[in-house]
């Protein structure tokens, strides 16, 4: 167990670390705004936390609290079958991105002007910088290489597990999530369509354009 524990911090390591760090924060900390204005305009938000905003507000927790438990229990399933997910950006990810979130709904408390209520047109002029912002943060985030979240790497379990089409297990794991969201009364809007269909695009755009900077 110990060498075991040993190896896997040692495969942590990454060209560029110096660079490939601050990276991931600065991702995980766009994350957390970008869900945080995407729930406050109404126009949905990926199927993670579409899902994780609904049940905390049915049980009565912060977002923040929930997310974090919620990745901890996904997080013993994944170290239990394939630790090479997880890195530096695995921790960081399941503790902050919830934390990170409330903060700028804190924030966005000081603006009431920008809610739900406002003309479509506003929200969707909103929605559509913030919506691509939050794609490619996502994509920095995997490109850096330093660990997926455990949301993320349960499907990539199940399809290696049941030799179910990675395409298959990640489509079905969202739309399960999705709808526990929508039956708990959280938004399912625009930004959810955004992520299932735009989100391998623009990985392979960034990919292509920053992937050099890391190595």
């Amino acid at each position: 167990m110990k060498q075991t524990f040993i190896s896997w911090f040692k495969g942590m390591a990454r060209p560029r670390m110096e660079r490939r760090i601050p990276a991931c924060i600065l991702s995980i900390v766009c994350m957390g705004f970008c869900v945080a204005m995407l729930d406050r305009i109404a126009f949905g938000t990926d199927p993670c936390s579409c899902f994780n905003l609904g049940f905390s507000r049915m049980i009565g927790w912060s977002f923040g609290t929930w997310q974090m438990v919620c990745n901890i229990l996904l997080f013993f399933i994944v170290i239990r079958f394939d630790t090479t997910r997880i890195g530096l950006g695995t921790f960081v990810n399941a503790v902050l991105v919830g934390y990170f979130a409330e903060f700028f709904m804190f924030l966005l408390d000081f603006f009431p002007g920008i809610n739900a209520a406002l003309p479509l047109l506003t929200r969707t002029l909103i929605f559509l910088p913030v919506g691509i912002l939050f794609l490619v943060v996502v994509a920095i985030y995997i490109v850096v290489d330093m660990g997926v979240a455990p949301y993320d790497a349960m499907p990539q379990i199940i399809s290696r597990k049941t030799g179910i089409p990675f395409l298959y297990t990640r489509t079905a794991w969202d739309l399960a999530f999705m709808t526990g969201g929508f039956l708990m009364r959280s938004t399912v809007g625009p930004m959810t369509l955004l992520v299932a269909f735009g989100m391998g695009p623009m990985v392979s755009v960034v990919t292509k354009k920053i992937e050099p900077f890391f190595n």
